[in-house]
């Protein structure tokens, strides 16, 4: 066994823990380690979390900014459509005025012809209910029919024995409805019981 070894007795008892012992800076506290570590790590979450809020920031901007811009679009399309939503109808209704114009014209020269003029009349007339079938206006013409205050407006109350009460005897205006929502109602003169 080796022996141990002897201190002098001029060294003081400090000096001897410090030979034991290594260098005091070498040593670490543990809690002042973890302390450190745990603050390392902390910075970093930090950091991370910022990126992700500065990622989501702009993504919310982005967000926001797609939002504002489909809003004005919609509103321009919208616009758009309430000026322009007749296009169609009127470029099917064009032909009709061409066609009355051609009538009135042919009915102020000397050598008219009273029939072709009723006959161009009814071709114009017809011409007119197509387009207005096409876009989904329908006439109320509801002579013989019995009275229907949703569609059709009293003017007169007229006593009549070959009717039943509240049937239309005669139409004085005609009604239409477009895509089956009324327009204009029928006004019209309805039976009564004769007294």
């Amino acid at each position: 066994m080796e022996q141990d070894k002897e201190i002098p007795e001029s060294v003081s008892e400090e000096e001897t823990v410090t030979e034991v012992v290594a260098d005091p800076e070498e040593i670490t506290d543990p809690v002042e380690e973890a302390v450190e570590h745990s603050t390392e790590q902390l910075q970093l979450l930090l950091e991370d979390a910022r990126a992700k809020a500065d990622e989501h920031w702009e993504m919310v901007i982005r967000a926001r900014a797609e939002s504002e811009n489909l809003k004005k679009r919609h509103s321009r399309e919208l616009e758009n459509a309430h000026k322009f939503a007749i296009e169609k109808f009127v470029n099917e209704l064009l032909p009709v005025k061409d066609s009355m114009e051609l009538g009135l014209s042919a009915a102020q020269g000397e050598a008219a012809d009273v029939d072709k003029l009723v006959e161009g009349t009814e071709l114009t007339l017809k011409l007119l209910a197509d387009v207005m079938a096409k876009f989904g206006i329908e006439e109320i013409n509801p002579e013989g029919e019995p009275f229907n205050p949703e569609f059709h407006q009293a003017m007169a109350m007229q006593p009549s024995n070959e009717v039943e009460p509240n049937t239309v005897l005669t139409v004085v205006q005609k009604g239409y409805t477009l895509n089956d929502r009324l327009v204009r109602p029928a006004m019209v003169m309805v039976s009564q019981a004769a007294g």
